[in-house]
């Protein structure tokens, strides 16, 4: 490796800079192995180690005085990378296990690590402690298996009773049947090695992960009766839209019945409302306003003790695969169900963001691959580290009231920013359809009124009039400065408001 890189992962998007370039205030990124070329476009003499291509699939930070975070490869390997937090040219890299039939996700039981497959959840076990698996063992399988390429398995991602979840992508084109084998379905593992199906409706269920309360969500992929990206609480007995996996509902063991589907056609609000098992996305995020391809989720711990980080512990951050970005996510529960706002975070990954991993010193370790599919980065996979430096100046929260929303500031605003500032609101739904994706509709503006500051003008409270359930409610905020002068890192944000507080 010739030269190191910093990317400056500000709160706007970034470019690859030499090592003397600016540094955003908040956080910058390292990348960790990068390519010589000085053009940074893919180089095919690139190689994050000897023969090693880093397309990176899954994640786990084992830690220790190794520094170690555990990876899997879409094309069958699991490596151990020590030295993640230190100097590139220290990574040392170990391949623990190989021959895995595209791996898309790690999690660890004791010493072991388990790992999602295309056909089953292995368990690697190293017996001698030489870093090399000497076993893998089942852990659980029961899902249809074919030749299908789109047909993934996810997981598995632990809820905080300690259930094990694996999501199951549907098929498409040849050799797909989703009315076979839980395809489309979210399950859990029991102990005697079975997928136990709990919901469905899914499409390309691709990131799994748990807020602090050890709740699970996923993020789904616009498609087939997907018409923009949503965040979605996974648990059992509940259906989430997507109706091609609808002939499983008939099988022995399926765990729900449905007395009927919602009709196609109609606006989502409507469709929702149809089905009482029908629950909408505790988040969407626009189609190209938030990314067109979400991926993996991972919380900010509560442990954070970075300034950068704080604001946000808790909260949900959310990989972007084509615009090579992280997105951040606030839930909050009303009404005994996850609702909440998505923000721009973190973009110029180089790029497409897959999978995510905070480590003890609150670096955030980020593995990307293309994975034959196209992004905006200039390379087609690899590893960066995040590294927190000082408090971004953000819309921290965005919250529902009976009558409008409150807004928390990361930092005071200035004085005299509070009497310029100006905002603006407009709330959008969707067309419930088996279309490929679909536009915003029936879009309204939402009158502003009743703007009130709390004393230390971290809070803004205001009237949203003409609110809808079920919408998207998307803020827009001009004249915002802190007391230095710095404009909020991004002025924007969309509220998907499923129940009005009471």
């Amino acid at each position: 490796m010739s030269r190191i890189f910093l990317i400056v992962a500000g709160f706007c998007s970034l470019s690859l800079l030499v090592a003397t370039g600016d540094e955003h205030p908040a956080f910058t990124s390292l990348d960790l192995k990068v390519a010589s070329s000085p053009a940074h476009s893919r180089d095919e003499n690139w190689k994050p180690g000897d023969d090693i291509a880093l397309e990176i699939s899954g994640m786990l930070y084992l830690g220790g005085e190794k520094q170690r975070l555990a990876v899997c490869t879409r094309k069958g390997d699991v490596l151990f990378i020590d030295g993640v937090l230190g100097k590139p040219e220290d990574l040392q890299f170990t391949t623990f296990a190989s021959g895995l039939h595209e791996p898309l996700g790690l999690a660890k039981e004791g010493d072991d690590l388990l790992v999602t497959q295309r056909a089953e959840v292995t368990r690697l076990r190293d017996r001698n402690g030489d870093d090399i698996a000497d076993s893998y063992l089942t852990e659980a399988s029961g899902w249809n298996v074919s030749g299908n390429y789109h047909a993934y398995a996810y997981g598995p991602e632990r809820d905080g009773s300690g259930n094990l979840w694996v999501t199951l992508n549907l098929g498409m084109g040849d050799f797909a049947d989703n009315s076979i084998g839980w395809r489309g379905w979210g399950g859990t593992l029991d102990k005697q090695g079975n997928f136990l199906p709990q919901s469905f409706g899914m499409r390309s269920p691709c990131g799994l992960g748990s807020n602090t309360a050890g709740d699970v969500f996923f993020t789904d992929q616009q498609g087939t009766w997907i018409p923009a990206t949503p965040i979605h609480h996974l648990r059992p007995g509940v259906f989430y839209g997507n109706q091609e996996s609808k002939g499983t509902l008939t099988l022995t063991g399926a765990p729900m019945q449905l007395e009927q589907l919602p009709k196609p056609n109609q606006p989502y609000p409507q469709a929702v409302d149809s089905v009482k098992e029908f629950v909408p996305p505790a988040v969407w995020l626009p189609y190209n306003k938030m990314g067109r391809s979400a991926t993996d989720i991972e919380v900010v711990p509560d442990s954070v003790k970075s300034d950068a980080w704080a604001p946000f512990a808790g909260q949900l951050l959310v990989g972007e695969f084509t615009n090579c970005a992280i997105n951040r996510v606030f839930l909050e529960k009303v009404g005994g169900e996850y609702q909440g706002a998505c923000f721009p975070f973190l973009s110029g990954f180089p790029a497409a963001v897959v999978r995510m991993r905070f480590a003890e010193n609150d670096s955030l370790l980020v593995g990307m691959t293309n994975r034959g599919w196209t992004s905006l980065g200039n390379r087609s996979y690899g590893l960066v580290r995040v590294d927190p430096k000082a408090k971004p100046f953000s819309i921290r929260e965005m919250r529902a009231t009976p009558t409008g929303f409150t807004l928390l500031f990361s930092k005071p605003v200035s004085g005299v920013a509070t009497e310029k500032a100006v905002l603006k609101m407009e709330r959008f739904t969707y067309q419930y359809s088996s279309r490929y994706g679909g536009d915003e509709i029936d879009t309204q503006k939402v009158p502003l009124s009743d703007f009130s500051w709390s004393d230390d003008r971290t809070e803004l409270s205001f009237v949203a009039a003409n609110r809808g359930e079920h919408y998207v409610h998307a803020l827009q905020i001009s004249g915002i400065t802190d007391n230095e002068g710095s404009e909020l890192d991004h002025p924007v944000a969309y509220y998907t408001l499923s129940r009005i507080p009471r």
